[in-house]
């Protein structure tokens, strides 16, 4: 074989490799998720909506939700760290391995738009509060999220003012600490404001 035909050869396979990846990605050639996964999941969907989209303020959307995010919720959930009287008791027969399917499952869910009539003056001093509080250093750009970090974008406004006052009041403290430090010095119309903004977002 000639330096030639090795070169070719070995750029043909680069190519490949880079077809199959960007075929994999795509949601057609993703793995689909098992029956039992499905089951488990439509399970869910009872509260969290069709798809993991809520429609509700009393619970949050799951869907487009980072992966690591809602395995980490889950564990606490069923560790004890984060408390519900309707969520905690649906984790306690969950395994690991059925903590991370529905993690993979709900990430892998497109988020629909709500239909949330944000006012405009309190989503652009939300706007401003969020820059002065440094919210998207974590969040990243839109609330789109990362890694353990959740995707609050286009949530349901009256789960995001709830989550903020549970921050703020120390009811919720599953983050090691880091909401109820940005949290804990903002005001009820803080609140609000960031909350519209934030819903706003899709």
């Amino acid at each position: 074989m000639t330096v030639r035909s090795k070169r070719l050869r070995v750029w043909l396979v680069y190519v490949l490799w880079i077809v199959a990846c960007a075929l994999l990605s795509l949601p057609s050639f993703s793995r689909a998720a098992s029956p039992a996964v499905a089951a488990k999941a439509a399970i869910c969907t009872t509260c969290h909506g069709l798809g993991g989209n809520s429609t509700t303020g009393d619970y949050p959307s799951l869907a487009g939700q980072t992966s690591r995010y809602l395995y980490l919720q889950l564990r606490d959930f069923k560790a004890g760290r984060r408390s519900d009287p309707r969520m905690s008791p649906m984790v306690e027969t969950l395994t690991p391995a059925d903590m991370h399917d529905l993690a993979d499952y709900f990430a892998a869910q497109k988020p629909i738009a709500t239909d949330f009539k944000a006012d405009p003056v309190k989503v652009e001093a939300g706007r401003k509060k969020s820059e002065e509080i440094l919210c998207t250093m974590c969040h990243l750009g839109g609330f789109a999220g990362q890694n353990e970090i959740p995707r609050v974008a286009g949530q349901q406004y009256p789960y995001i003012v709830k989550q903020l006052q549970d921050f703020r009041d120390r009811k919720r403290t599953n983050d090691a600490g880091n909401m109820t430090s940005v949290s804990k010095n903002l005001t009820d119309a803080d609140i609000e404001n960031l909350a519209n903004y934030i819903a706003n977002l899709q």
